[in-house]
């Protein structure tokens, strides 16, 4: 007995094979954890800069069609600078108070913008049991100036 008590107590072990063991369980969650974090922040910024811009431009046009183009260019570029698919985003654009005349002087025009990330490393089979997708969206406001018409 006193034998088997001895033979515990001793420190003989290998130190290094238990550090690379307990390293790997603590270092995996946290590797995927940053990753996660860093898809979820590309897409936030993604969609934030993709609303304000196109809400920018949108008021700056000199008509109606000018507007949305510019709107759709300033999407597309802003959700394709990382690398998110500009036909996954779903777009919405109101105008007030008049939603017939969106560029009437002094109204408002709302961008918002939906768009999905996908989580890193998630196979397409868990979509069934576990959410491997975030939604994520963005609104910007921007007034039309009170001078517009008058270049």
């Amino acid at each position: 007995m006193r034998h088997a008590v001895a033979r515990l107590r001793e420190d003989q072990g290998s130190s290094s094979l238990e550090f690379i063991t307990v390293g790997m369980i603590m270092l995996i969650p946290l590797v995927y954890l940053v990753l996660t974090m860093s898809a979820i922040q590309g897409g936030a910024l993604a969609a934030e800069g993709a609303a304000r811009q196109a809400a920018r431009v949108f008021v700056q046009a000199d008509t109606l069609s000018e507007a949305e183009g510019s709107a759709e260019r300033a999407i597309e570029f802003a959700l394709n600078n990382y690398g998110i698919d500009p036909t996954d985003a779903s777009v919405e654009i109101l105008c007030t108070p008049d939603p017939a005349d969106c560029l009437m002087r002094h109204g408002y025009v709302t961008v918002n913008i939906a768009v999905v990330i996908d989580l890193p490393l998630a196979p397409p089979v868990l979509s069934g049991n576990f959410p491997v997708q975030i939604p994520l969206d963005a609104t910007a406001t921007q007034q039309v100036s009170q001078f517009r018409g008058s270049r």
